[in-house]
């Protein structure tokens, strides 16, 4: 999630239970603890390009990791004598907002090492974006009002809010996969995986993914009442695995390991881009809705010093609103009912 997001639910979480007792170093603590376990972007090497995404959302977002966090997250406090005799209230603050960040980043798609060490899973909900306005505001204003009339009830409130906002999306998700199951069906695939990705900043839009043999077949669906499914068809991707790698590639170790660190980062949704075939994207993210344009990739070089080279289109990712309005509001072309199956 953002770090602003971050910032105010650890905040307000802090000023929910400590708010009476600590004032503004509640909110304070928890806002400091809610972004701390993102210190992990400065984990890189030039030498070792996928180190960076190898460990972001690693142990400092780990279940395990929370006590320790929360107590780096006190320190600026818990340094300075005239706060050292309430140090469990502070500690208390510090550690709630910290303990909110790898869970809701487990919301999300990119995936969390939640249970480090205990398991090397990387846990996605795929609930909600990692940008959610609406998420943010209700979390924004819980904490200006609870912070102003030094009450706890508004940040209480915008809790149970965001809950219901994250609980509607996870609901949303189901209701897409059924929809997703219909579509697969209706055109006689065997399933052999699939998922179902939010699109930005609404639980409304949905990025359908699914594997049916070696092919990835990806849609846009549109999900809102019974009688108002939409979908859309994308496009048809076939999986890039270790075997589609040339000879070349496959004949250095070190492609081999960083094709596995790239699978495994991307939960095995691996594809080439549509207009570069010397990227090796993460199909769980396209920049276009007609075809897949990866936000981030692999190109290899063999035999070159540089094996690995980190393909980043971030900076291209834009978000036009009126064209997502236009799919929100069911205007935008292409978008056919749910009862006009293939």
């Amino acid at each position: 999630m953002d770090p602003l997001t971050h910032a105010l639910l650890g905040a307000t979480a802090a000023q929910a239970a400590l708010g009476p007792r600590l004032g503004r170093q509640a909110w304070m603590l928890g806002a400091l603890g809610g972004v701390l376990p993102d210190a992990d972007i400065l984990i890189r090497s030039a030498s070792d390009p996928l180190l960076a995404i190898e460990y972001h959302r690693h142990f400092t977002h780990a279940l395990a990791f929370i006590p320790c966090g929360g107590a780096l997250a006190a320190s600026p406090w818990l340094l300075q004598k005239r706060y050292r005799p309430d140090w469990r209230p502070l500690l208390a603050a510090s550690t709630l907002g910290y303990a909110t960040h790898g869970l809701l980043d487990a919301c999300t798609n990119y995936g969390t090492h939640l249970l480090w060490p205990f398991s090397p899973q990387r846990v996605a909900w795929h609930w909600i974006t990692t940008i959610g306005p609406l998420l943010t505001l209700i979390l924004l204003l819980g904490l200006l009002f609870s912070a102003g009339r030094r009450s706890r009830l508004p940040a209480v409130l915008s809790l149970l809010l965001a809950v219901a906002y994250v609980g509607g999306a996870a609901w949303q998700r189901e209701r897409a996969l059924d929809v997703q199951a219909e579509i697969a069906a209706a055109r006689g695939h065997q399933v052999a995986r699939a998922e179902m990705f939010p699109t930005v900043g609404n639980p409304i839009l949905w990025r359908s993914v699914y594997q049916s043999g070696t092919t990835l077949y990806t849609n846009r669906l549109r999900i809102l009442g019974e009688d108002n499914s939409l979908w859309k068809q994308g496009s048809r991707l076939k999986l890039f695995r270790e075997d589609d790698l040339s000879a070349q590639a496959l004949a250095d170790p070190r492609i081999r390991r960083d094709f596995a660190r790239f699978s495994y980062f991307s939960a095995g949704w691996t594809a080439l881009a549509d207009d570069d075939a010397s990227v090796v994207g993460d199909a769980r993210y396209s920049l276009r809705r007609d075809g897949f344009e990866p936000i981030w990739g692999v190109r290899f070089h063999p035999g070159s010093v540089a094996a690995t080279e980190w393909v980043d289109y971030t900076a291209r990712n834009r978000i036009p609103i009126s064209e997502l309005w236009s799919e929100i509001s069911a205007t935008a072309a292409g978008y056919r009912s749910v009862r006009e199956l293939p």
